[in-house]
């Protein structure tokens, strides 16, 4: 998939988000917010799997430890999804670990837990993009 593709698709998915903030508002799961970002990722016809193994490699061997990407798009974008008071450096690290993990370019970081959801959108990249 091409850069122009990619940007396209993040900007799907950020819409997809904040019709899922405008119809929920703040205060829930994440969980809940993951299953309602999917079902508006399903109406727009836009492919993605949720709670990806990520497996741990260390110096070559194979751990065994796994993480979990909440939503893998297009099997190009990571989201990791939040419900916090404020996104922290911490959640930003953790994105740019399963991007490097997952060999992936582009990670979002979204926070729910926000008045505007402009303000808990996080866009990420894995080296040059």
């Amino acid at each position: 998939m091409n850069k122009e593709e990619i940007n396209r698709l993040s900007g799907i998915i950020l819409d997809s988000a904040s019709e899922v903030h405008r119809q929920l508002g703040t205060g829930l799961l994440e969980s809940v917010y993951e299953v309602c970002l999917c079902k508006e990722l399903d109406l727009r016809k836009i492919n993605y799997r949720r709670q990806v193994s990520l497996p741990v490699k260390y110096k070559g061997d194979l751990l065994d430890a796994e993480y979990k990407i909440d939503v893998l798009v297009e099997n190009e974008i990571i989201i990791e999804l939040k419900a916090v008071e404020e996104l922290m450096p911490v959640h930003e690290a953790q994105l740019l670990t399963y991007l490097k993990l997952a060999d992936k370019k582009l990670g979002l970081l979204i926070n729910f837990n926000v008045p505007k959801l402009i303000d808990g959108f996080k866009r990420m990249i894995n080296g040059y993009f």
